[in-house]
């Protein structure tokens, strides 16, 4: 087993010991984009595609000091952003959040001010929330005020999903070619759905760029760190880190570093585009990692020490997460947790052989040494 080395200490103390706060940085670029010219006109599909794009686009770029990993949801660790499209915060949703005897998010006054005046006023009444709650009975919602029931999905989207293998050997330039298939291949005169394949179609490609260009806005922060970083192993490290990011995801990745990184801008993407239910998953790691461990340590170019070192750097981006924030009777009730997510080990392979390998017992190694709340897992 390796330990943890200084630079894993500090970041563990790092993601452990920060507050959760709420960032109104990604409700105010929504709301930017859906008052421009750009929002008007296009597909629904389409529109959602080009906010998201916009927000990738526009959000803050967090490459905190010794990292290996690169990219949080919000401007840094624990920095939790609202999904007003989804639920829109009111005041008092705020200061409970804020003030609430278990764990809290901070509300700093830019942040109350800038969402009562700028956020709620655009998004009343359009919130998909709102609009559940004006389709249900007066029964239904007596009895929700009353907490009878909470934790429903008018304040989420569905979750709970696993990235299966394809992902790991696939680049986003390669979903942009097959996606071109699609449209070519659509038929207009026989397929009445045909159109509306071709919208979510786009909509598909204009996500594609969307993760593609966020991942090589963090190769040029990277970049521009390690031209003034003065420590001459960090700075090749930052040299590393800008080289993967302007490779992943737009291809598949190549090795056991770039794999990890892939997978984190994949799962940064899914988490940023709308609050799904908690979970989104890497799934079977070990034997979704097995290939690049293996193929890097025959090449001489991973060690099982550094191998573990990335896992553990990996391990801590999970638990920057915290789940954003509840509205209503559930914010008073609830506690602030972190963002679900369930890493398969073991098991068996697809033509039904042991699936243990090196990565499994090493992932177990990282789970003692961690010890934090995210990500969990099962063998």
């Amino acid at each position: 087993m390796l330990h943890k080395n200084e630079r894993i200490q500090k970041l563990r103390t790092q993601s452990r010991t920060a507050i959760p706060r709420i960032s109104i940085e990604r409700a105010k670029l929504l709301t930017e984009f859906y008052k421009s010219e750009a929002a008007k006109g296009a597909s629904i599909p389409v529109t959602r595609a080009m906010a998201f794009k916009y927000i990738l686009e526009n959000k803050t770029i967090c490459i905190s000091e010794g990292e290996l990993i690169v990219g949080e949801r919000g401007p840094e660790p624990k920095a939790t952003p609202t999904y007003p499209e989804v639920c829109i915060h009111t005041e008092n949703d705020f200061k409970i959040l804020d003030s609430r005897e278990k764990i809290s998010f901070k509300v700093s006054p830019e942040i109350m001010n800038l969402q009562m005046n700028e956020i709620h006023p655009y998004w009343k009444g359009k919130s998909i929330r709102e609009k559940i709650f004006n389709s249900v009975t007066p029964e239904w919602i007596d009895a929700y005020n009353a907490g009878i029931f909470t934790e429903f999905m008018e304040q989420r989207a569905p979750g709970h999903t696993v990235a299966g293998k394809q992902i790991w050997h696939t680049g986003f330039l390669d979903y942009k070619q097959t996606i071109q298939q699609a449209i070519q291949s659509l038929d207009f005169k026989n397929d009445s759905e045909a159109a509306e394949k071709k919208e979510e179609l786009l909509a598909m490609e204009i996500a594609a760029d969307a993760i593609i260009s966020f991942a090589r806005r963090h190769s040029v922060e990277a970049r521009k760190m390690a031209v003034v970083e003065m420590e001459p192993r960090r700075k090749q490290e930052l040299f590393q880190i800008a080289d993967i990011c302007s490779r992943v995801p737009a291809h598949a990745p190549e090795n056991f570093w770039e794999a990890l990184q892939h997978y984190w801008f994949i799962h940064l993407g899914v988490i940023t585009e709308f609050n799904t239910w908690d979970s989104f998953n890497p799934g079977r790691l070990d034997q979704h990692l097995i290939s690049f461990y293996r193929e890097g340590v025959e090449r001489g170019t991973l060690s099982s020490e550094w191998a573990e070192e990335l896992l553990q750097a990996f391990w801590i981006k999970f638990n920057n997460q915290p789940a954003p924030p509840k509205v209503g009777v559930t914010a008073e009730e609830s506690n602030t947790y972190t963002d679900f997510c369930n890493i398969n080990l073991g098991g068996l392979k697809e033509d039904g052989e042991d699936g243990v390998n090196e990565i499994s017992y090493m992932l177990l190694d990282v789970i003692e040494e961690m010890r934090i709340l995210q990500p969990s897992s099962n063998v």
